[in-house]
């Protein structure tokens, strides 16, 4: 299996992640991806996936929704049914020329927050939020990476940590 523990994966900071428990062998997870902006949150599933198998993931499911503004239900939805050990949230809100952006990015995050507490399964925040349409494709496997990747990174450490503590 490949180490990443050396990796250092580039954020939207100038901070390196080095990423820990990449061993998700026995772990499944569910990829909630949103369709608007679809050239963008495809390649974020592209990234998650990568990531899942290089990790040896023993399974994901991919499911799709409308927008970011209702991947918090699915999530929560596929949460509560206990076949995973993590969910992995895909999405793009871009800025527009409206206050749109803001009630659809801020409600998508503390939904998905929220999701994660209210039912104790890991839920990884894989929402992109930029002011352009060349910021999100950066960061969905552009120069800075792919935040798909990451947020299934997270999802794999979070189910980790989650069965450190329940030993």
């Amino acid at each position: 299996m490949m180490n990443l523990e050396t990796l250092h994966y580039p954020t939207m900071s100038s901070d390196s992640l080095n990423w820990q428990d990449f061993d998700a062998s026995g772990l499944r997870f569910a990829v909630v991806v949103a369709r608007f902006n679809s050239a963008i949150t495809e390649k974020l599933l592209e990234g998650a996936e990568e990531a899942l198998t290089k990790a040896g993931a023993a399974q994901h499911e991919v499911y799709r929704v409308p927008g970011a503004f209702e991947l918090p239900l699915a999530a929560k939805m596929l949460a509560n049914t206990h076949r995973y050990h993590g969910v992995i949230a895909l999405g793009a809100v871009i800025r527009g020329g409206t206050p749109h952006f803001d009630y659809v990015a801020g409600e998508t995050a503390r939904g998905l927050q929220d999701a994660a507490l209210e039912t104790g399964v890991p839920v990884a925040f894989g929402v992109l939020t930029t002011d352009t349409i060349a910021q999100a494709e950066s960061r969905a496997g552009g120069a800075d990476g792919n935040k798909g990747f990451d947020a299934a990174m997270t999802a794999i450490e979070m189910a980790r940590f989650a069965f450190r503590v329940a030993d």
